[in-house]
């Protein structure tokens, strides 16, 4: 056996020994890697002792800056009450970062495990064999996910943007209550833009950080002067009910094929497939109330709750 091989074995007891990870004075199990993002890896763990299982997020951060912002994500996280967002079990970070090369920190979040998977695993599941969602379900889902929102739109003393707000961002329960999570993009909601290097700051952070079928308008192309509010995160709603509708976001299939989403953005123009469509032209509307490139046209999610729920008690009439 060569050297390797035998300090492997020293340091994990055997090769079928399970990986230990501390949180706090916690002992989890790893199970399995359940993705990983730019910024994060997420594993499934189970609990030493309850053996319950949970989502363990690990963010490694490079800098002090880094490191800031994975705390300010569990401080949101912890100060937004609400049924339909992601609550954090535990949380605690190791090492220290610094602007030193190879310095690093680890932040480690315990969150809720949710076998279902996210709204994206299920409607693309729905996807293949084309079978849509009715109009009840639709809004019914729709109303609590904007809820939330509404949440965050209201936090004092600003409002809260989610600002990567999608169906890859909504997990859902064994009872398919929506719940939306990873606030790692999470930022104040309003912010005044004085100047092109300002600007393009917040560009090159969109870009980086809000999913690009997603993304609201003003953020592909930061006018110099101008103020950015939370109605970045209305667009991102009305593509996912338009992909709650149709399995997709009304952008997706421009970004697959690689043309310019931002062009396809910028353009306002929204297509509803007309063969076999299920919906009512009143959806339809919805959608377009609500995808507004103008900012200053868009509503703010109230409007956007209280004609979703019009609709709802409509729907539930004509049953």
């Amino acid at each position: 056996m060569n050297s390797l091989g035998l300090s492997i074995i020293l340091k994990r007891g055997c090769f079928c020994a399970k990986e230990t990870i501390y949180v706090n004075n916690t002992k989890y199990y790893l199970i399995e890697n359940l993705g990983q993002g730019g910024f994060s890896v997420v594993d499934l763990v189970e609990n030493a002792h309850t053996k319950k299982k949970y989502a363990l997020k690990k963010i490694i951060c490079h800098a002090i800056e880094d490191q800031k912002n994975a705390l300010r994500e569990i401080e949101i996280t912890n100060q937004l009450k609400h049924d339909n967002i992601i609550k954090i079990i535990d949380s605690t970070f190791k090492g220290s970062a610094d602007i030193v090369i190879n310095t690093i920190s680890e932040i480690f979040i315990v969150l809720p495990y949710f076998p279902r998977g996210t709204l994206a695993n299920y409607l693309e599941i729905r996807g293949t064999t084309n079978h849509h969602l009715s109009v009840n379900e639709i809004c019914t889902t729709f109303s609590k996910i904007c809820d939330a929102v509404r949440c965050m739109h209201e936090f004092k003393p600003e409002p809260i943007a989610h600002r990567d707000l999608k169906t890859a961002n909504i997990c859902l329960t064994d009872s398919l209550q929506p719940v939306i999570i990873d606030l790692g993009s999470a930022t104040e909601a309003r912010v005044k833009i004085c100047g092109s290097q300002e600007a393009q700051q917040l560009q090159d952070l969109a870009a980086e950080r809000c999913s690009m079928p997603y993304r609201a308008p003003e953020l592909f192309n930061v006018e110099s002067y101008c103020m950015i509010d939370e109605r970045t995160d209305i667009w991102s709603l009305g593509c996912i009910l338009y992909a709650m509708c149709y399995f997709k976001s009304p952008f997706d299939t421009v970004h697959e094929r690689g043309d310019s989403v931002a062009l396809a953005v910028l353009s306002g123009n929204i297509h509803f497939p007309e063969e076999n469509a299920p919906y009512p032209e009143e959806l339809h509307d919805l959608i377009k109330f609500i995808l507004k490139v103008q900012p200053s046209e868009r509503p703010f999610i109230y409007s956007v709750l209280s004609k979703t729920q019009e609709l709802l008690s409509k729907v539930e009439m004509r049953v």
